[in-house]
């Protein structure tokens, strides 16, 4: 039996935060509490001045992979989400060939499983091919994911996203929407949702106006939930190129607003990753899974949120909408953890990126937190 003490440093959850020793057994949270006995045969890790949390879980990547070797592989997409404290993603379905199909899903899930590094959902496309005109077959496809998204592209037929929400409602799965244009979009997809029903999950919102109908839609009971990026919550009045494109000061004030008052479900991270070539021509994205807890960090206290807050946006309800533990540091659910530096100064550097995407807008940036180790079940994997 392997055991190991987590010893002198901060416990933080959504729920809590204090001082505490975190006992691992067998991949387990056995124990949480102060002064743990340390036993002949305990590995002792001493995290004195760092913060102990549940590992981070995000519902929007890019791996890549089938198809766009020279952006990202499977194995830097995953290494890179674990350099960033991650031990959970979903990845998009806009691959070549597309992820319509069972062959394509099931070949990535299986090499995903081989690396046993993060967890790795794939997500399947809408329509088939994305392009907007026929369905796929979800009751199929839902054997192997519960995400669909057409990321990437609009799905401009309304009949065919109604019909998308109402399979949702009947197999209970996420409809994830790529709006674009933004605001116009989000108005149709929730009149859409409140016709047909279903589970809508808005992707990448940049937008006051947009946030705003998503607001009015939840408190209408409207079964939808939304995510903001931290490069939307860091970057505005900028002009680098993401889809959406990052926003004014006051459009990224209101989505403040919109966290603290609990209207917002996740943080995800819509990575990107892109050669410097393929940004030279335009391309949109940002390669930011491994900056997102100091570019997260760094906004929420700046703005008075706790790490409680962040740790319930990055952990516990993504991992809630991914169908696994829900992201606490409790006894009895898997050492799923990210030990991180919460006031390390650091700066970016993307050269250093394990992803092959170096694409980002803040390099040279300075911001404050660090991830030191990522522990999936029980192993350090950073």
């Amino acid at each position: 039996m392997s055991k190991t003490i987590l010893k002198g440093g901060k416990v933080v959850d959504a729920n809590a935060s204090r001082e505490a020793d975190v006992l691992i057994m067998d991949g387990i949270i056995s124990e949480v509490d102060n002064n743990l006995y340390v036993g002949d045969d305990v590995e002792v890790v001493n995290i004195a001045g760092l913060t102990v949390m549940p590992s981070f879980a995000d519902l929007h990547v890019h791996l890549r992979d089938p198809g766009f070797l020279h952006k990202e592989t499977l194995e830097t997409g995953i290494r890179a989400a674990v350099n960033g404290g991650y031990t959970h993603i979903v990845a998009m379905a806009n691959t070549k060939p597309i992820a319509d199909n069972t062959e394509v899903i099931a070949d990535v899930l299986a090499r995903a499983q081989r690396l046993s590094l993060s967890e790795v959902y794939q997500a399947a496309a809408v329509s088939v091919g994305e392009k907007g005109e026929k369905t796929v077959d979800f009751r199929t496809l839902r054997s192997l994911t519960k995400f669909f998204s057409d990321d990437g592209k609009n799905v401009d037929s309304e009949e065919l996203f109604a019909e998308a929400l109402r399979a949702s409602k009947e197999l209970d799965f996420l409809i994830m929407d790529h709006s674009e244009p933004e605001t116009e979009m989000v108005l149709r997809n929730i009149e859409l949702l409140e016709k047909n029903g279903g589970n809508l999950h808005f992707c990448h919102i940049s937008k006051a106006d947009s946030m705003m109908a998503i607001m009015n839609a939840k408190d209408k009971g409207l079964r939808v939930t939304v995510e903001v990026t931290p490069h939307h919550l860091f970057g505005y009045d900028n002009d680098y190129r993401v889809n959406p494109p990052l926003a004014t000061k006051a459009d990224v004030d209101f989505l403040i607003r919109a966290i603290k008052d609990g209207y917002v479900d996740c943080i995800s991270t819509d990575h990107a990753p892109h050669t410097a070539e393929d940004k030279a021509v335009g391309a949109p994205g940002i390669s930011g899974i491994e900056v997102a807890f100091p570019i997260i960090n760094t906004v929420f206290s700046e703005n008075g949120i706790k790490p409680e807050g962040l740790s319930r946006l990055m952990s516990k309800n993504p991992m809630i909408m991914m169908g696994v533990d829900p992201g606490l540091l409790q006894v009895g659910y898997e050492a799923n953890l990210v030990i991180v530096d919460e006031s390390a100064d650091v700066v970016v550097d993307a050269s250093k990126f394990v992803s092959m995407g170096k694409n980002t807008p803040f390099n040279g940036t300075k911001l404050k937190g660090k991830v030191i180790h990522t522990i999936k079940k029980g192993e350090f994997l950073k």
